[in-house]
């Protein structure tokens, strides 16, 4: 899948940087500097040279280029040459055989007039790499192996590997049917089978997760062992999610520490993060928070390089518990008629649904697919009948550039001006970088801050970041901290990646804040969270939805080992539910109450609430009324939950985990009618049974016949009082026997018959007319 491929890209971009971890996120209070709307390291750089963003900007972009090449070589080399053929060249090269064996190879040499720097195979049939140890092979003849025939025969069967693999994954990036998704990954299997390290991960994945090939959590196992052998951090990553997890192995929370530290120090991003995670919450390691940070900030350094200023694609967070109560509703997501709906507006001219449709292709999410071509299609069409938003989102899609549209500063800037002329502020914003970095225009940083501030004050999120940037460097402006920070918390309500990055950096040095690890943290793991891994959120829930509960619950677990709270209780819900086959009966109940007390610990009150419940009720652990009485609490007094209220009332009532006490039962149902509009029907039935228990209570408690030794009748009716109780009685007897009669009167005998059952007429009113 793309997926998997995007997840590669991001896990081996870090694997040949030589910097240790500490070292690339060490502190950097000495001096930052914000580009593109991220603050980045600076190395002794004054203000005065501010005026540097573009080409520091295009150093980085250098910078990763150059990694990036550096993984293609290191690939090259480890499929080409083995180790040892590396070694002999990395010396002196000495011919094996031939006419001249044991003498050194001499580079270049001549053979069929063309020089030759390396040992090549031209000349023979059976592709065996050779080289001459003259310079003149034709006319001196002296010649040798550069490899024994075990290391050729070796390094052809890896080429052939190489040859298959990049045939399957041409066929999965160059399609999006299942069918042919399924066949690249037939040529994956054997290039797997041939011991191609990147086939074999991509193949156990697949085999992990049930991506276009069955589910297969032991074959996937045994790939993911061998991957750790040879020194693949995806491999030492996924096997320490295996044994953290308890899938295909016996879980050992130590063993998965070890694997997902070797993972990171291979430069495996989702092992950083998972690391970020486990130091952050205290799970099988000392609670810290500077470790925690250190990783997390590595993350957030590279997933912030890979934002564009939209802002990153949409992360759908679809809860299955709402989801399943109310289909559709919860997960934010367009029905498919709706989308029609839509479309169909958008065609017969309706410009709202033409922009609508166009962001909604631009950044995907909510159901659709990124798909730039027909947001390019619908934005034109917008533009053409003069809607500024659309003129501004087309400024950006030229500004940015891509495969459907070509980079273009002087279009973008054409744009961004019609849209800012009509007081529009993303195309205000886009002229504002446009005058920044001088794209299309001369540098003018006056021009910049006004329409940044233009755009700001409308409350357009790309304004207030950038903003906040040049109030960060002091470009175009004063330099003030202050003024950067509020409009770096105003672009992090809208939601902006950078903002939040922006805002970790300065809570972590302590620039124009007091330091705080913990908010730093925090908001790095948000930035974190954003990174297309967050796309396998998506691919899960979908698994569900198609009823591979399987393969659902075991990409639910991998994000809740990343830390995502929704991926936690999800997982959770799944095994409550018993809908997973993959795990044992006996373990579902206590998997489900670990991912839900690692959901509540990140504040979410539904898991809060469940715990209190698997505790009440005994599942995954003993039953313990006290412990369930505390979390019920915590969602009481944390997140005013309704439902904890109840529960409180209950427990009350009962007296469970609590001294029982009717008052402070009444007090919590009533709570909980107040706090939500549903609980006032099951509070008002509880109540009713609350008053009944206590009258009877009542009633129990004082004694009958006492109450009435102490009456003193004549005292309290006077001394003629059995006189009064005998007329009363006289009156009800007469009045009884009076009712008696006129109902015998009003029902006469019919003549000649016997006194049998009389009949009555029927009321006058229903007589028929005479």
């Amino acid at each position: 899948t793309s997926l998997i491929d995007e997840e590669g890209n991001q896990d081996e971009s870090l694997e040949s940087k030589t910097l240790s971890a500490e070292d690339q996120v060490k502190d950097h209070s000495t001096g930052t500097h914000v580009v593109a709307g991220q603050i980045f390291l600076e190395s002794g750089k004054s203000d005065s040279q501010s005026d540097d963003e573009e080409n520091f900007h295009s150093q980085e972009e250098e910078k990763e280029n150059s990694l990036e090449e550096l993984n293609s070589l290191e690939m090259s080399k480890l499929l080409n040459k083995d180790l040892e053929e590396a070694e002999v060249q990395s010396t002196v090269l000495t011919a094996i055989g031939g006419t001249a064996d044991g003498e050194p190879c001499h580079f270049p040499f001549l053979f069929l007039e063309k020089e030759y720097a390396e040992c090549t195979a031209d000349g023979r049939e059976d592709g065996r790499l050779w080289c001459a140890t003259t310079y003149d092979y034709k006319q001196d003849q002296k010649w040798g192996f550069c490899e024994t025939e075990e290391q050729s025969n070796k390094r052809r069967q890896m080429q052939e590997a190489e040859d298959v693999y990049q045939t399957g994954m041409k066929i999965l990036n160059g399609s999006s049917k299942k069918a042919q998704k399924k066949e690249a990954y037939q040529y994956l299997l054997k290039a797997a089978d041939m011991n191609h390290t990147k086939a074999m991960e991509k193949v156990s994945y697949a085999l992990l997760f049930g991506d276009y090939l069955k589910q297969n959590i032991q074959s996937s196992k045994e790939l993911f062992e061998k991957l750790t052998e040879e020194g693949s951090p995806k491999g030492q990553m996924a096997l320490g999610f295996l044994y953290a997890s308890g899938l295909g192995v016996n879980s050992s929370q130590a063993k998965a520490l070890v694997y997902y530290t070797f993972g990171a120090l291979g430069g495996n991003l989702i092992a950083h993060m998972i690391l970020g995670y486990r130091y952050w919450a205290g799970i099988g390691v000392l609670q810290s928070c500077e470790s925690a940070l250190t990783h997390y900030r590595l993350v957030a350094n590279h997933v912030a390089s890979d934002i564009s200023l939209t802002g990153g694609t949409v992360v759908q967070r679809i809860r299955l518990p709402d989801e399943v109560e109310n289909p559709g509703m919860a997960s934010g997501m367009l029905e498919e008629d709706l989308i029609q709906y839509y479309q169909f507006l958008a065609e017969k001219g309706d410009v709202q649904a033409q922009v609508g449709l166009g962001q909604l292709h631009l950044h995907g999410g909510r159901g659709v697919e990124q798909n730039h071509q027909r947001a390019f299609e619908y934005f034109n069409q917008a533009a053409n009948a003069g809607n500024s938003h659309a003129m501004a989102f087309l400024g950006k899609m030229y500004s940015e550039g891509s495969d459907i549209v070509p980079q273009s500063n002087e279009t973008a800037l054409q744009y961004f001006k019609k849209a800012a002329d009509m007081g529009n502020p993303v195309g205000q914003s886009g002229l504002g970088m446009a005058y920044l970095y001088g794209r299309g225009v001369p540098v003018n940083y006056e021009l910049a801050l006004k329409y940044f501030q233009k755009a700001a004050e409308q409350g357009w999120v790309d304004g207030q970041l950038q903003l906040g940037s040049m109030y960060y460097n002091g470009i175009g402006v004063k330099r003030d901290y202050k003024q950067a920070l509020k409009y770096f918390n105003l672009a992090s309500q809208g939601g902006h990646i950078l903002a939040f990055y922006n805002l970790a950096q300065m809570h972590a040095t302590g620039t124009g804040v007091m330091r705080s690890c913990h908010t730093a943290v925090e908001l790095f793991k948000n930035v974190c969270e954003r990174g297309r891994w967050s796309e396998r959120l998506m691919t899960a829930y979908n698994s569900y939805k198609d009823g591979d509960s399987n393969s659902a619950v075991v990409q639910y677990l991998l994000l809740a080992e990343q830390g995502y709270e929704v991926a936690q209780s999800n997982a959770a819900f799944i095994l409550d539910q018993k809908e997973a086959s993959i795990v044992g009966e006996n373990e579902t109940y206590p998997r489900a109450l670990l991912h839900w007390n690692r959901a509540a610990s990140q504040g979410y009150t539904v898991a809060r609430i469940k715990l209190g419940d698997y505790h009440f009720y005994g599942f995954g652990t003993d039953v313990d009324y006290e412990t369930a009485f505390i979390h019920y609490r915590l969602a009481s007094e944390q997140q005013h939950s309704a439902q904890a209220m109840f529960n409180l009332g209950y427990m009350h009532e009962k007296g469970l985990g609590i001294k029982q006490d009717i008052h402070l039962a009444k007090r919590f149902y009533d709570m909980a009618a107040e706090a939500s509009p549903d609980a006032q029907v099951p509070v008002f039935l509880a109540l009713c049974k609350l008053g009944v228990i206590y009258s009877l209570q009542y009633v129990r408690e004082i004694n009958i016949r006492e109450v009435f030794s102490h009456i003193d009748m004549d005292q309290l009716l006077g001394p003629e009082w059995d006189l009064y109780l005998m007329t009363i009685i006289a009156l009800l007897l007469g009045t009884v026997i009076a009712y008696r009669q006129r109902q015998h009167q009003a029902l006469p005998r019919p003549a000649g018959l016997r006194p049998a059952a009389p009949q009555q007429e029927p009321p006058p009113e229903h007589q028929p007319p005479q």
